[in-house]
This record gives structure tokens, sequence and C-alpha cells, in this order.
């Protein structure tokens, strides 16, 4: 069967070849106009000046740097092969002229200890003191360092709502400052033995794991607390720190450095737990026994006797203020210190019983 003729064959194979040669000579065409076009338009952009830094900027800035050079990381080191490798850091600052770092007991557990200048200068230190029961310890340097010492403030006359800056290394990023304020005082955080410290300031400036052991400012650059924790379920600063009172670093730190210890002021007594009292439907401290010798031994307090199931003393007061665990007396006692006397109210049976008792240190 035929298709066509070979004229017509032709003819379609021209017209084929007309429409290819068209179709190719419009790309041609459209690629020579897209090049063709002119290019886009560039503005040049200037600087708008920033004029004068606002008076709270300036005094930030100047905080800072005034402070920071007296801000440290301590890193901890531990063997590696005839060396040694870092294996935890934090933060402290120097206290004294004499090359005195107070940081946290938490961040100098390694076996060797050494510091980081903001300048990066390594300098080797030893723990000359610990107190687990505030966290706080106290590194000297091998050499006193070229910063002077931070200026103490007061943590006795603070206010909700007040500035506050914190510097540090968080994650390891050396000389970060963060702002916030005094969020809320009179915190508790615990502390081993049972005890608690007390006085915490709770701030919502950014706090995180390298900012331990570094200091909490107040807007004229005085050292009002130790960073040394924070709320938070996933690690991370969540709007919520703690920081120990400088009140008790300026009490404890000078007996770090001239002990190696804290004095734990006491009256010597072992108290139920409060589960156990509240199951015996005591409300307040009950003592349990009292050390042979001890101050509350001395002053006639009684221990408890199981055999004829007679309830020790429990304490309902000390130094004027309510008593109802354990953590609120100590905070009493350390108050009064080692050396003085401490008002107590007592319950003993159905009588209300008042008796002062000597504080001393029992950590000897």
């Amino acid at each position: 069967m035929h298709t066509g003729t070979g004229r017509t064959r032709r003819f379609g194979i021209a017209i084929g070849a007309a429409i290819a040669a068209a179709f190719g000579a419009g790309l041609v065409t459209a690629q020579l106009t897209s090049l063709a076009q002119p290019a886009a338009q560039v503005t040049a952009r200037t600087v708008t000046a920033r004029g004068a830094l606002a008076e709270s900027e300036r005094a930030t800035i100047a905080l800072f740097e005034a402070a920071a050079p007296s801000v440290v990381q301590v890193v901890g080191l531990a063997p590696f092969g005839a060396d040694y490798a870092p294996i935890e850091a934090g933060s402290g600052f120097i206290w004294d002229n004499q090359g005195h770092v107070v940081t946290n007991n938490h961040v100098v557990n390694a076996p060797e200890i050494a510091v980081r200048m903001p300048r990066g200068e390594m300098i080797r230190g030893r723990v000359v003191g610990r107190a687990p029961q505030y966290d706080l310890a106290v590194v000297r340097l091998a050499r006193p360092p070229n910063a002077p010492p931070l200026a103490l403030g007061s943590s006795g006359d603070l206010r909700v709502g007040q500035a506050v800056f914190a510097i540090g290394n968080p994650f390891g990023l050396d000389n970060t400052l963060t702002a916030g304020i005094v969020s809320a005082l009179q915190r508790r955080l615990p502390a081993p033995g049972g005890r608690e410290i007390s006085e915490v300031i709770q701030t919502d400036a950014a706090i995180n794991p390298g900012n331990s052991g570094g200091p909490l400012l107040d807007s004229a650059g005085r050292v009002i607390g130790v960073n040394t924790a924070i709320f938070s379920p996933s690690g991370a600063n969540a709007g919520v720190g703690f920081a120990i009172p400088i009140d008790t670093v300026a009490r404890v730190a000078p007996q770090l450095i001239r002990d190696g210890r804290a004095a734990t002021p006491g009256i010597g007594v072992v108290v139920a737990t409060e589960a156990d009292a509240a199951r015996l439907g005591v409300e307040g401290v009950l003592i349990w026994q009292t050390a042979p010798g001890a101050p509350a031994a001395r002053a006639g307090l009684r221990g408890t006797n199981p055999p004829i199931g007679q309830l020790g003393d429990v304490i309902i007061e000390a130094n004027g203020r309510p008593v109802r665990r354990f953590a609120d007396l100590a905070r009493e006692i350390e108050r009064v210190g080692v050396g003085g006397r401490i008002p107590l109210v007592l319950q003993r049976g159905q009588q209300t019983v008042r008796v002062t008792v000597g504080v001393e240190d029992l950590g000897r």
C-alpha cells in the first residue's frame, strides 16, 4: 500500500525542516533576548549613624570591662598519657591579691586544677579549702594573677527587681555576660547532711553549665553572689538561676583559706526525719538523741526513749523564729554562729520550755 508519492514525502520533510528551523531560531532569539536584558540595579546602602549609646548601655559596658579581667575559667584536669587533659570546667573570680580564686565545690572534683585567665593564660592551682555544705571552694594559684580582686557587696539589702549581671564561661564560652534581675530572695538549695544553703538569690540572668562559680554582680559591679545552679528539666537555662549570697561567701571563704574547711555550727543533736516526725504527729524538730558532752546535752535537752515510749523534746522555735524542720533549725544556728548562744523553745510533753544553748563547731 502506498502512503504517498515521493513529492508529497519531500514536501512533508521540507515543512518539518522549516518548523524545526523556526523553533530553533525562536530559542536562539529567546536566549539572545534574555542575555540582552539590562542588569539589575544595585543600590548602594549607607550606614546609619548609631548616635550615642544609651546611659544604661554605657553603664553595662563599663561594668563588664571593669569586672571581666577578674573572672576566670576553672578547669579540671585528669592524667592523659604523659600529660593532663581537661575533663570539666566552671567559673571563678579573683578573691584577693594573694591569688585565691573563689568557685563552687562541685567545680573542683578533678585530680588537678588549672585556671584560665581571660586572655588565655593558664595558671596551675591547688584547692586549699572546700565547704560542701555551702557548695564553695577556694583555689590558690601558683602565682598571683595580673588582675585585681572583685569588689564585694552585700546580699542583706538586696531587693527583688534590682538589676544583676552574671559573668562566666557557659559551655566553655569564656567572658560571657548575661543580665537580668533579682527574681526572688531567701530561696533554699539542698546541701549534704540534710542541711540547706539558705538565703539563696534567685535570678533570671542566664546561668548555664560552666557558669558555676562565677560572680553575680549588682549594678555597681560588686559581687553579691556566686552562681551555683539552675532549675531546668533540660539542663539549659530556663530563666531560673540561683546564687549563693555573698554574705555567706564572705564568712566562709576566709575560713577555707585559713583552715582548709568551714566551721559547721551546731548544738549536738540527732533529729528524727520529717517523715518519722509526721508519722508520730509531731510538728517541729523532734530530738532523737543528744551527743554526749555536746551543748544540747549540757543544756539539758532530752532525746527520745523508745523502750518506754517517751518522745524527746520538740524544737518549735529557734532564735525567735518558727522551726518546722531541721533545715530551719540549722539556718538559725548558722546565723548565731560558732561561739554564740541560741534561744530555743521546746515542747516537752505538755510543757513549753525555754532554754539557751551554746553553738560549737561540730565539724572538728
